[in-house]
């Protein structure tokens, strides 16, 4: 399967990041396959939070189409998904548990699942929670490609009988994401909707160093945040910040905060694409630690690990310019080298590659 391909994804959103990071996601990388000639179709389902904070309504790099029932999707597009070379159907889809039943009674040339968020998926199939994906459908899939790497997809196959497990991490639009030259508007941000289970990071990371420093300036953008929380003052809330302001957020941060989810830490190896994308916009990040982190970005080399607020306040105040540039630099080129869109597109392609033929896929090719 050397050829150009016909892929269908079936996702969360690609038109709007309001709330969700797998749009930018699911942008870097068919982008790259855009780039690489292969052709994508992206059904996303039309919902009013999405529709009401849409901000890529119509990509140019692949045909976006919405639907508002399963039903009329099938009409609309099942000769087109059954023509296919791969359908990849994606975690958080609105019913998607009888999505990927129906994907599977079209007989489809390859069916793949991506999942954006395996640890929480895992969690969720643990305790019987089957919001979008039904364990009995794991096996079903030709490939599972999951935003997790290391440990998870020995679990995948071993306890939950997916065939193939493949690591396909979060990746990065190097065209969008780099550095814009602005000077520098606050010593530390964050990025990212609100989540009770990262709040306690933040507050411990972010929100603590803002007291201990009330000469310096902090910013948290995102939206979803109670009324409730006690912000200093020297912390600037922005609500919502769109994918085309991202790189001037980055760019005028001295450093910016990466935090993760609970279950994401419990798995390990799940780099979010917040910090791919600071990390090309040429910004340091400090980091919470997780398993796997070190292999992707060393600590003290390409980032800094903080374990508490102290770690935070020493990075800001003691690091020299040059550290902080060096650690930026060395993060930089780890992520351009092998964190893009473009080279994830590779990835994935090269997986599909290696995926033995269906018999349906067979009688197309002959």
């Amino acid at each position: 399967m050397t050829r150009q391909l016909d892929i269908v994804f079936l996702g969360l959103s690609l038109s709007s990041s309001w709330g969700n990071g797998h749009a930018t996601t699911y942008r870097a990388l068919i982008k790259g396959l855009h780039q690489d000639g292969h052709r994508v179709l992206f059904l996303e389902r039309d919902v009013p939070w999405y529709a009401a904070h849409r901000d890529l309504a119509w990509p140019d790099f692949c045909e976006l189409a919405y639907y508002s029932e399963l039903d009329e999707m099938i009409a609309l597009y099942g000769e087109r998904l059954r023509k296919a070379d791969a359908v990849i159907a994606g975690s958080y889809v609105p019913e998607g548990v009888a999505l990927v039943d129906r994907l599977e009674a079209l007989e489809l040339n390859r069916l793949c699942f991506y999942d954006i968020d395996t640890p929480v998926t895992l969690a969720k199939l643990d305790r019987g929670d089957e919001e979008y994906l039904a364990r009995r459908q794991i096996p079903v899939f030709d490939a599972y490609f999951s935003f997790s790497g290391g440990e998870v997809l020995t679990r995948l196959e071993q306890n939950y009988g997916a065939q193939r497990a493949v690591a396909l991490y979060c990746s990065v639009d190097q065209e969008r994401y780099a550095n814009t030259g602005e000077p520098a508007t606050w010593d530390l941000g964050y990025l990212g909707t609100y989540s009770p289970d990262r709040q306690p990071t933040l507050e411990r990371l972010l929100l603590e160093p803002a007291r201990r420093l009330p000469e310096m300036r902090f910013v948290v953008a995102g939206p979803q945040y109670p009324a409730e929380i006690d912000w200093p003052s020297n912390v600037e809330r922005i609500e919502h910040l769109p994918p085309a302001d991202h790189a001037s957020f980055y760019s005028r941060q001295r450093f910016t905060l990466n935090v993760t989810r609970s279950d994401m830490i419990s798995a390990g190896w799940s780099p979010s694409v917040r910090l791919f994308e600071a990390a090309a916009c040429g910004t340091p990040v400090i980091s919470d630690c997780w398993r796997g982190l070190h292999e992707l970005l060393p600590d003290s080399e390409a980032l800094i690990i903080a374990r508490g607020a102290d770690d935070v306040v020493a990075a800001l105040t003691a690091l020299s310019g040059r550290e902080r540039i060096a650690i930026a630099a060395a993060a930089k080129g780890r992520v351009l080298a092998g964190h893009t869109g473009a080279a994830r597109a590779g990835e994935l392609v090269r997986a599909l590659s290696n995926l033995p033929a269906s018999p349906a896929y067979e009688r197309i090719s002959a």
